[in-house]
């Protein structure tokens, strides 16, 4: 599977790893290109920031000002850096 990712100090996690409320820095998307190029065009797109609202089955996530409900499988193959709180 094709992997694109960006060189950070935090190890990432997946989306569905993310604790609810923090946010994260996508910092990599694993899959085929079909499934790297749909959730882009949803706004996961590498550096962008995500919210996790809630969910371990179905995540609800918001990005670019944007609630998204993204199925477990898809939430594992995006991962993230936590961003430490302020």
């Amino acid at each position: 599977m094709p992997r694109v990712s960006h060189s950070s100090n935090a190890t990432p996690l997946s989306l569905c790893q993310l604790p609810a409320g923090a946010v994260g820095r996508v910092c990599e998307l694993i899959g085929d290109i079909q499934f790297c190029q749909r959730v882009r065009e949803m706004g996961f797109g590498e550096s962008t920031f995500v919210t996790k609202v809630s969910g371990t089955g179905t995540i609800l996530c918001q990005v670019n000002g944007t609630r998204i409900a993204l199925s477990h499988g898809a939430a594992k193959n995006i991962l993230v850096e936590q961003l430490a709180r302020r």
